[in-house]
C-alpha cells in the first residue's frame, strides 16, 4: 500500500535515509529520554511513531464491532495474514509476524467501549474480547531496524467517549504486581485498567489466564528464542490501549521479564509509545516507573484539544515524556472538530506527520494519506472526496453461498486456537506468585 510506504519513508527522496533507524534505534526508543528530538520533531522519530501508531491502529481495524455477529469482540482476521489484511505489508520495508493474539475480560463492570458483547446466543465468547497481539520483526527486517523488535499492541476503546462521563476513576493497589514504590508507598492504578489487565475467568477458554499472563508468557518465549540477538520490546496502544500499554511496560521491567532466564544481566530496553492515553496511576506508580528509568521509557503523544489525556483529573500522575501535537492546524480536517475527532488515532498520526512544534503551522513533513482519517469517521474536508467510514468488510461480511442464500461470515479461523495455548501463561502466573512471596519475605526482613 503506497500510503504505508510513504508514511514509513517520507517524501522527497528520503528512502535512502532508512538505515538511520537501525543506527539510531536506541535514541529513538528513548535511551536519552528523547532529548533534543521532540521540538522540532526529529524526522526519524516521526517515522518511528507512525510505524508503531499503525500497529496500534491495526488492533482497531481488525476488531469485529458488529453486535449481531456471533464473533463480535473478536479479531476478523487471522494471525497468518494479519498485516496483509490491515494494509501494513505492501511496500513496507519492516516485516513483522504476529505470534500471539491475547484476550481480556474484566472482574468489574466496564463500559461496552472496553469489553464488547455479542447479541448472538451462539457468541464465540460471552466473557472475553480480543485485546491485541504480540508480533516480532522478521529475519529480513532485523538489519533495517537494528535489532530484533518485539511489539505488543493493545487495543483501544472502540466507541465514542460516553464512557468518560459514566466511568468511575477509582484507584486500587497494584502492589501484587509492583510491590511498593521503594519508599514504602503503595502504588495505585486505575481500577478499570487494572481489572482488564489482570482478570481471568474460568468460564472462558480465552481467559483461563489474564491478558497480563498471556502477554508475559509470549514475551518470555520470544526472549528465549532470540536471546543471542539484540532485542527491544516496544509496547503501544491508543486510549484504553495506551493505559494498558503503560501498565504492561512497567510490569515487564519491574518483574524482569525483559531478561532471558539464563542471562539475567542482559536487560533489553522496554519502550511504551502511547497515543491519547488517560492517566494510569498515582504518584507512587510514577515512582515505580522512574525507579526503572535505565530500562523503561515512555513517550505520550497528546493532541492539544483531546480531553482524554487529562483524565482522571485528581489523584493521578503522568509518567514518561510528552510530545504535543495540534491537529486543528491541519488544513485537511473539518473545523472545529469535536471530542471524538480530536481523540481519533488516525487523526493523531496525521498530526505527527505534520506537526512543526513550537515553530507553529502544519506541513506533512512525512507524507501520510489523508484518507486514513475517514476509516471510521467523518474527519476529512469534503473537498478531498474521501468517503465517510469506508473501512468495512465487503458486504459487511455477508457471503453468498452456492444455493443463492446469504450468510454472515466475518471471521477467519486460525490454524491454532489461542484458547488452547495457555500452559505457558499458567507458568507465568505461578512465577508471579513466587515473585510476590519473595517481596513479602524481603519486606518482613526489612521490618525486623
Amino acid at each position: 500500500m503506497l500510503p504505508i510506504l510513504q508514511s514509513c519513508f517520507g517524501i522527497g527522496g528520503k528512502m535512502n535515509d532508512n538505515n538511520n533507524i537501525a543506527k539510531k534505534w536506541r535514541l529513538l526508543s528513548g535511551q536519552n529520554n528523547w532529548e533534543g528530538l521532540l521540538d522540532p520533531l526529529d524526522f526519524d522519530l516521526r517515522r518511528c511513531l507512525l510505524h508503531y501508531g499503525d500497529m496500534a491502529q491495526a488492533t482497531n481495524d481488525t476488531f469485529n464491532r458488529q453486535k449481531i455477529s456471533k464473533y463480535a469482540g473478536s479479531s476478523m482476521y487471522s494471525k497468518k495474514d494479519f498485516f496483509a489484511k490491515v494494509g501494513l505489508d505492501k511496500a513496507n520495508p519492516y516485516s513483522y509476524r504476529v505470534t500471539k493474539f491475547f484476550y481480556a475480560t474484566s472482574g468489574i463492570d466496564v463500559p461496552d467501549a472496553f469489553i464488547f458483547k455479542s447479541l448472538s446466543r451462539e457468541a464465540w465468547s460471552k466473557e472475553s474480547n480480543f485485546m491485541g497481539y504480540v508480533a516480532v520483526a522478521s529475519n529480513d527486517s532485523v538489519a533495517l531496524l537494528g535489532r530484533r523488535d518485539i511489539v505488543i499492541a493493545w487495543r483501544g476503546s472502540i466507541q465514542f467517549l460516553e464512557w468518560v462521563n459514566d466511568f468511575q476513576f477509582n484507584l486500587v493497589s497494584a502492589s501484587n504486581i509492583f510491590g511498593d514504590s521503594g519508599g514504602g508507598g503503595d502504588p495505585q492504578v486505575h481500577k478499570g485498567w487494572y481489572s482488564i489487565y489482570t482478570s481471568d475467568d474460568p468460564r472462558s477458554p480465552f481467559n483461563m489466564t489474564s491478558a497480563r499472563h498471556q502477554v508475559l508468557a509470549e514475551v518470555m518465549r520470544l526472549l528465549e528464542k532470540f536471546k543471542s540477538e539484540e532485542i527491544s520490546i516496544t509496547v503501544t496502544g491508543h486510549s484504553l490501549g495506551a493505559a494498558l500499554a503503560t501498565l504492561n511496560a512497567a510490569d515487564i521491567v519491574a518483574n524482569r521479564f525483559n531478561r532471558p532466564k539464563d542471562l539475567p544481566d542482559k536487560a533489553c530496553l522496554v519502550t511504551a509509545l502511547v497515543f491519547g492515553s488517560p492517566r494510569v496511576g498515582d504518584s507512587n506508580f510514577k515512582k515505580i516507573f522512574s525507579k526503572y528509568n535505565e530500562e523503561l521509557k515512555a513517550l505520550r503523544i497528546k493532541n492539544a484539544l483531546d480531553i482524554i489525556p487529562n483524565y482522571p483529573f485528581i489523584g493521578y500522575a503522568d509518567v514518561g515524556e510528552e510530545l504535543g501535537i495540534d491537529t486543528t492546524k491541519s488544513k485537511y480536517l473539518k473545523t472545529p472538530g469535536n471530542f471524538t475527532t480530536w481523540h481519533n488515532l488516525e487523526a493523531y498520526l496525521h498530526g505527527i506527520a505534520g506537526t512543526k512544534g513550537s515553530d507553529g503551522g502544519f506541513q506533512l513533513v512525512v507524507h501520510r494519506d489523508i484518507a486514513l482519517m475517514n476509516k471510521f469517521m467523518d474527519i476529512v474536508k469534503d473537498e478531498y472526496l474521501v468517503p465517510v467510514s469506508w473501512w468495512v468488510q465487503k458486504n459487511k461480511g455477508m457471503v453468498q453461498r452456492d444455493d443463492g442464500s446469504w450468510k454472515l461470515m466475518d471471521h477467519e479461523m486460525d490454524d491454532n486456537d489461542d484458547a488452547m495455548s495457555h500452559n505457558d501463561s499458567l507458568k507465568v502466573k505461578q512465577g508471579c506468585c513466587l515473585i510476590k512471596m519473595a517481596w513479602l519475605r524481603l519486606s518482613r526482613k526489612a521490618q525486623k
